[in-house]
């Protein structure tokens, strides 16, 4: 029998629990964003929630500022996602190095090294590999993909294709697995991790002002001098909890013990002021990689300047300014870390990796029959089932009572399938890659 994931309550949360909160709301931000996205395809619609405000005298509701974050706030999750990662992975080490224990430090990176490939790629393979494999033994497919002829050659063309994408040090700059398109992220999160662990491997025996300013470097290289601005987030989470752990221990250089003091009695406010900045930056407009678009942008176009020149997204050097902005930010404003220390965040946190997973497919196929049924419009796609049960879709676009109501079937289904993928695959893998490593260990 599949169990309901639990989760922890608020006195039993770990002090980064938060983390964990946040991590899971960007998830539910991401599902939003593909359901928007999938339901307003007709004449290109999504494409308005993802321009800036005002683009092109469009003055969209979901659009504005601050809201768009519900309607195109996915690639500011995923930014999210990175820095947090950067965070979560380096704790422990961290801690260590502040302590001096070595030992423990390499007891702690050879475990963590060892089992993160485990981790991140199980439930990925197994959720392609069932998705790829339900096209033949139930007979269907479902837009926008294409069925191979028989299963054999599916199976191959499955292998070829996951073999390059677990590989780290392959020459595509996206990762693109065909059976699911979301899970591009993956390998930019497990090349991540492997930056962490040697970074702070590197960093152990150096001094606290030389760590800073050494990652800070590194940063600045990652962005500014080679196209790896992923690896700039996942330093970014690392650098925040460098910093967090030295101000628990009241160990902060100086200077920024001067500037935490200074502003310890606006604290609230100043914090607040980084969080709405940083909301305002994961707005960035994303409908297209067009800088020379982007630069025509309302009011992005005067800070476009500011872009570093290897970048060809540039939406990703916005989205770190974001993502680093909104870690700094939560765990200081009461309000916000005890949302993301809530029960309903806490939930979200448990089954974020597999919603994350299986979002798409349920979009591709509940979501397609859904918004159809409801009379959503798609190009070149069978309307066998379009308006069969015709809901309301006036007021403004992505507020329509037909896409809200279609989610009373679309959001239960998804949680469903994302608990049965917590259960069996997520947790379970997390379980595996810790086993394996106790059978090898000396």
């Amino acid at each position: 029998m599949i169990r309901w994931p639990s989760v922890p309550s608020g006195d039993q949360l770990r002090p980064t629990a938060w983390l964990d909160g946040l991590r899971g709301f960007a998830a539910f931000l991401v599902y939003f964003h593909h359901n928007q996205a999938w339901a307003h395809l007709h004449h290109s619609q999504n494409q308005w929630f993802e321009n800036a405000w005002g683009f092109h005298g469009e003055y969209w509701l979901s659009a504005f500022h601050g809201i768009r974050m519900f309607f195109s706030g996915g690639h500011y999750a995923v930014a999210t996602f990175f820095v947090i990662s950067g965070y979560v992975l380096s704790t422990s080490i961290l801690r260590k190095i502040h302590r001096g224990d070595y030992d423990g430090l390499a007891r702690n990176l050879s475990s963590a090294l060892f089992r993160r490939w485990i981790r991140l790629f199980l439930p990925v393979l197994a959720t392609t590999f069932l998705w790829m494999t339900s096209w033949h033994a139930l007979g269907w497919c479902v837009r926008p993909f294409v069925r191979q002829e028989n299963y054999a050659a599916e199976l191959a063309k499955w292998f070829g294709e996951v073999k390059n994408y677990m590989f780290i040090y392959d020459d595509n700059p996206f990762p693109w697995l065909y059976w699911n398109l979301h899970t591009w992220s993956i390998p930019f999160e497990f090349r991540g991790s492997m930056a962490i662990y040697t970074v702070t491997l590197g960093l152990a025996s150096a001094t606290k002002t030389a760590r800073i300013f050494c990652s800070l470097a590194l940063m600045f290289y990652f962005m500014y001098m080679v196209e790896a601005w992923y690896l700039s987030f996942f330093l970014a989470g690392m650098l925040i909890c460098d910093l967090d752990l030295m101000a628990e221990a009241n160990d902060l250089p100086l200077p920024l013990e001067a500037f935490r003091q200074k502003v310890k009695p606006h604290k609230v406010a100043f914090y607040t002021g980084c969080f709405v900045v940083s909301v305002l930056l994961g707005g960035v407009p994303l409908a297209n990689d067009s800088f020379e678009q982007f630069k025509t942008e309302p009011l992005w176009g005067y800070i476009a300047f500011l872009k570093p020149a290897p970048l060809k997204q540039h939406k990703w050097f916005y989205l770190f300014w974001a993502a680093t902005l909104l870690v700094i930010s939560v765990p200081r404003i009461p309000w916000l870390k005890a949302f993301f220390n809530s029960r309903f965040c806490q939930y979200l946190g448990r089954v974020s990796y597999s919603l994350y997973l299986v979002h798409g497919p349920l979009i591709w196929t509940v979501g397609n029959i859904v918004y159809q049924v409801v009379g959503f419009e798609k190009d070149g796609e069978n309307d066998s089932f379009w308006n069969l049960l015709p809901l309301p879709k006036g007021g403004p676009m992505g507020f329509e009572p037909a896409f809200w109501i279609a989610q009373l079937v679309v959001m239960p289904a998804t949680f469903w399938v994302a608990n049965i993928v917590t259960v069996t695959m997520d947790e379970p893998s997390v379980r595996l890659a810790k086993w394996a490593f106790d059978q090898i260990k000396a």
